[in-house]
C-alpha cells in the first residue's frame, strides 16, 4: 500500500450529495450507493433507522479500508455508513475506490462491501409505513 488515501465515517442521517472526485494515477475510479428501498419482505416502508456503537463500527471500518487498500493496492478508499433514520432512496452507504486498473477496482468494491456486512456492528430497524400489514400488527393491543 503506497500512500493510500484511506477514510471512514460514520454520518448521523443519509449521506447526502457526495461529489465526484479525481485521483492521480488511478485508471479506475468504483463508486457504490447503498440507497434504502422502499420494501421490506415485500411491505412498503418509510426508511430505516441505523444504529451503531460508534467506537467498535469506525475501527472496523478504518480495519476493513486499510486491508482493501493493502490487499488491492488501492490509491483511495473512502467508506461511509448512516446512523440514524434513512429515508427510502436515500443513500445509507457509499464507497469509493479508485485504483490502477478497472478489475481491481471492482474487485476491491465488492470484497469490501461483503467485509462490511460481514464484520462491522450496525444494527437496522424498518420503520414501516403508516397502513402496512407490518405498521398494524405492531399498532394492535396487546391482548391479556
Amino acid at each position: 500500500m503506497a500512500n493510500c488515501d484511506c477514510e471512514v465515517a460514520l454520518a448521523s442521517g443519509p449521506l447526502g450529495s457526495i461529489s465526484p472526485e479525481t485521483t492521480l494515477g488511478a485508471g479506475a475510479i468504483v463508486e457504490f450507493f447503498g440507497n434504502v428501498r422502499p420494501l421490506e419482505n415485500g411491505e412498503q416502508i418509510e426508511g430505516i433507522e441505523y444504529e451503531a456503537h460508534r467506537g467498535m463500527a469506525e475501527h472496523q471500518l478504518r480495519k476493513i479500508a486499510h486491508e482493501a487498500a493493502e490487499q488491492f493496492d488501492l490509491l483511495t478508499i473512502k467508506l461511509y455508513h448512516s446512523v440514524g433514520f434513512v429515508a427510502v432512496g436515500e443513500t445509507s452507504l457509499f464507497l469509493r475506490v479508485a485504483a490502477a486498473h478497472r478489475g481491481v477496482a471492482f474487485e476491491a468494491s465488492r470484497w469490501t462491501i461483503d467485509e462490511l456486512k460481514k464484520r462491522v456492528t450496525i444494527w437496522k430497524s424498518v420503520r414501516f409505513r403508516v397502513g402496512s400489514a407490518r405498521e398494524k400488527e405492531r399498532s394492535a393491543p396487546a391482548l391479556a
